[in-house]
This record gives C-alpha cells, structure tokens and sequence, in this order.
C-alpha cells in the first residue's frame, strides 16, 4: 500500500507539472499568473505527510491527547467551509476579483470536487484507521482539503488585494486541520496530505481555466 500511495503521489505532481507546463502558453490577459514554482507547498505537504504518516504521527497524537484529554468541538465542522463561503460572499457582494463572479462558482465547485474526490479516493483504498477508533477513512482528512481548497480560492481571487485575504484563509484552515487533530479525529499525516491536496488541485484548476474558457469561446463562435 505505501508503494501505491508513493505512486500515485507521483502522479499527482506529474499532472500538476503538465498542468503548469500547458498554461504557460495561454494568451488568456485574463488568466492567473502562477508559476511552477507554486506547487513546491503542496508537494512538500502532501511529502510530509507521507512522511511522518506511521510512528511519527502516533507519538504527536499520544501526547497530544494526553495534555488535552476532554477536548472536544465541532467548530472544525464549520469553519472548513468559511474560506470557500467568504471568497463567493465577497464576489456576490461586488467585490472584484481575478474572475467575474459566475467563474469564480465554476471554479470553487470544480476545484472543490475534485479535491475531495482524490481525499476520498485516498480514504477509500487506505482504510487507515482514525485515531479515535471510530472507522477506517482517515488519511486524508477531508475537512482539511476543504478548509484548504477554500483559503486558496480566496488566496487566488483576492490575495492581491490584500495579503490579509490570504492570511485570513490559510488561518482558519490551519485552525481546521489543528482541531482535527485535537478532536481525535485525525493523524497529522492526515491533515498535511489533506492540505497539500487542497491547494495543489485549486491552484491546478486555476491554471488550467484560462485554456479550457478559450476553447469554450472558440467552439461557440465556430457555431
């Protein structure tokens, strides 16, 4: 199973390599501009938490619970979609993005999907146990790469209006993937692959629109 996950983990950065490769012949003005160099984040999360998935993990969750023994909240719940919520409050508000506000759903749905879609996957074949006992879908934790998906969208859309954007979104998910793990549910090699997955799929999305949109338009204007 390890030799599966290190695989696909290769894989992933393959597509996210192609991803950036193919982008960086868009013509699109008003595409995003994000480099290679972007996925260094998320591949060195989701690498760590490959890493540290195992004795590592074990031993930061003992103690972990030992000093916060009773600790128990379901703000986690919440706060993974506050990122995602805030970003979309901002474009149905008026507030202008990199996008106009129909594409900024198109993108938060799509990137969101996805996302989830290769956590789940991940869930599904590893049947690695949460540290609460209670099931076998922990690695990877599927609040994080909500909570993650979520702060890189807002990141994307409004980061150059201010940083603050962006320090607020990867705030609250950090926040998430901690109370993930002080709630027992989740191993830190859970919430560092959740994470990685999150902002690698967003900022893969981000990078393939400008091309997707202009085939689009080129195939509605050849009707």
């Amino acid at each position: 199973m390890k030799l599966f996950f290190k695989f696909f983990f290769l894989l992933l950065i393959f597509l996210h390599g192609a991803f950036g490769v193919r982008a960086q012949y868009a013509t699109d003005t008003a595409s995003t501009t994000v480099r290679p160099r972007e996925f260094v984040i998320p591949a060195a999360l989701m690498t760590s938490g490959l890493i540290v998935q195992g004795n590592i993990s074990r031993q930061l969750q003992r103690q972990i619970i030992n000093r916060y023994p009773s600790y128990a909240t379901r703000a986690d719940d919440f706060l993974a979609v506050t990122p995602a919520a805030f970003s979309l409050g901002l474009g149905a508000a008026g507030v202008k993005g990199k996008h106009p506000f129909g594409e900024q759903i198109i993108l938060a749905i799509v990137s969101g999907v996805l996302a989830q879609g290769i956590t789940t996957t991940f869930k599904v074949l590893s049947k690695y146990p949460r540290p609460d006992k209670d099931g076998f879908d922990s690695f990877a934790s599927g609040h994080t790469t909500a909570a993650f998906t979520g702060a890189t969208l807002l990141h994307q859309e409004y980061g150059h209006r201010s940083v603050w954007y962006s320090v607020g979104g990867y705030g609250v998910a950090t926040s998430v993937a901690t109370l993930r793990m002080l709630n027992n549910r989740h191993w830190l090699s859970d919430v560092l692959f959740g994470a990685g997955v999150g902002i690698g799929t967003t900022k893969a999305m981000y990078l393939l629109y400008p091309a997707v949109k202009r085939k689009v338009l080129e195939k509605r204007r050849k009707r």
